[in-house]
């Protein structure tokens, strides 16, 4: 008798443990840059439902990915794990074979688990242990796939659902519904008329992932029952000049705002320091469940749930390369006001899909700074500034948030620089990173010759 009221108490406290596990629901925007959203101070791009996903929950203000690319930035989402121990170094380079799925564990925990659209990068999500994972993997650009994969849902147990649309990825819309004489140039940026027309496309698009992720929601909201968290966030920044490719903030931080009813209070901030691979062990405590040992991700569930309003001290970036698009290894330890950045080749030339490719991925507005650069002195330093880097960079943030004045060489940040130098050396030397160049570098002085997009994946 006391071993059958054993069994049925166990039970129940298995129900209870497994009704307690929230419902968790992500949608992941592909190169969108934190500030280019109403949510961040936006006063000119649309984005109505990222605002009342920040009015109804938690806003982070600090949140950062591990690598400013595609594939890598998703595998350490997925992994947990900074590039150099899950391998995902080079952009389009899948993880080592032996480095665990933490997707796994939350299904160990009982949940479904699902991805629909871009969440590991191109046909990753085979590595990684999901119940179901249904494509485009380029990305989504409607809901019909999201809604019939609610709508014949026949499970029962927490469900745990990324969703990952295409936009606002090149190429972006030629139909455009933002005027291209009333955006604003960042400062990053030269004003040329063709920058002001793509601009003007990429806010557009951004527009687009904001009206996908309020049907998401919506879907989310009628067809899923129960407790339920909702995310949103994205891979990388826009893929703009000192964005993607780039360990600059434009490029590495983040939009991550997180609604939980009856848990996280609505209309609230925080400016904790969290990155990409800290999410998925993050949910694995929500579900009850065990962070594994060993990993570079730490939950979050703390500033969730209120007991904590600190999560990092500092976050590390890091950025290997593209093909031979962009071979510039690029590493970075970030605090809350601070940024040391390490060019570890500056006699190499920096560029990227923006400058060498023939594809739709920014040449157009490249050649009009080029031409600019050529009797305009401003121009010309932005276009040096980012083809040619020193060895390091430093960059005081609060007073400095666009990362304009390399303050490297002065005397006044030694001791702190120094410190920073110091706490990326650790760290690199934790992580095993060998510094490996991936692709052919151009050097310094050397012409610069554009590369065929078509062409390679032909020759692959």
């Amino acid at each position: 008798m006391k071993y059958i009221l054993s069994l049925l108490l166990s039970a129940l406290v298995s129900l209870t443990v497994a009704a307690e596990k929230p419902n968790i629901v992500v949608f992941i925007s592909d190169d969108h840059s934190q500030l280019d959203s109403q949510a961040y101070g936006s006063t000119e791009v649309r984005t109505p439902n990222m605002k009342r996903l920040a009015e109804e929950g938690l806003k982070f203000t600090h949140a950062f990915v591990a690598s400013p690319a595609c594939g890598p930035s998703r595998t350490a989402m997925l992994t947990g794990l900074w590039s150099a121990r899950n391998g995902a170094e080079a952009n389009h380079k899948a993880k080592k074979p032996e480095v665990p799925s933490l997707p796994t564990v939350l299904r160990s925990l009982g949940y479904e688990m699902a991805i629909i659209g871009k969440v590991a990068h191109s046909d990753w999500a085979k590595f990684y242990d999901f119940d179901t994972a249904i494509g485009p993997s380029v990305g989504i650009s409607d809901t019909a796939e999201v809604a019939k994969f609610l709508s014949e849902r026949t499970s029962k147990k927490p469900l745990c659902l990324f969703v990952g649309t295409r936009h606002p990825h090149v190429p972006w819309s030629d139909e455009r519904s933002y005027d291209p004489a009333k955006v604003t140039i960042p400062p990053t940026h030269v004003d040329t008329t063709v920058t002001r027309e793509q601009r003007a496309s990429y806010l557009t698009d951004i527009t687009k992932s904001d009206t996908l992720l309020g049907e998401v929601r919506a879907l989310a909201r009628e067809k899923i029952t129960g407790d339920t968290l909702f995310i949103y966030t994205a891979d990388h920044g826009g893929q703009w000049p000192f964005g993607k490719w780039n360990l600059y903030d434009a490029g590495i931080r983040i939009p991550l705002i997180i609604a939980w009813p009856g848990t996280v209070k609505p209309a609230t901030r925080s400016d904790a320091m969290v990155c990409w691979p800290d999410l998925l062990p993050t949910f694995i405590e929500l579900g009850g469940g065990k962070v594994p040992d060993g990993i570079d991700g730490k939950s979050f569930a703390g500033i969730l749930r209120g007991t904590t309003t600190t999560h990092r001290d500092q976050v590390f970036t890091t950025h290997s390369g593209d093909g031979d698009f962009n071979v510039y290894p690029i590493r970075c330890v970030r605090t809350h006001d601070w940024k040391y950045i390490r060019n570890l080749h500056p006699e190499f030339q920096h560029h990227s899909h923006i400058s060498r490719s023939t594809g739709p991925s920014g040449l157009a507005y490249w050649k009009t700074w080029l031409a600019a650069a050529e009797s305009d002195p401003a121009a010309a330093a932005t276009v040096k500034r980012y083809t040619t880097r020193p060895a390091e960079e430093f960059y005081d943030l609060a007073n400095d948030p666009n990362e304009l004045h390399n303050l490297a060489a002065d005397p006044k940040q030694a001791e702190r620089l120094t410190t920073m130098r110091s706490d990326l050396d650790a760290w690199m030397k934790q992580q095993g990173d060998t510094q490996t160049v991936f692709g052919k570098p151009l050097l310094q002085g050397e012409p610069v010759t554009l590369i065929d997009k078509k062409a390679k994946k032909a020759s692959k």
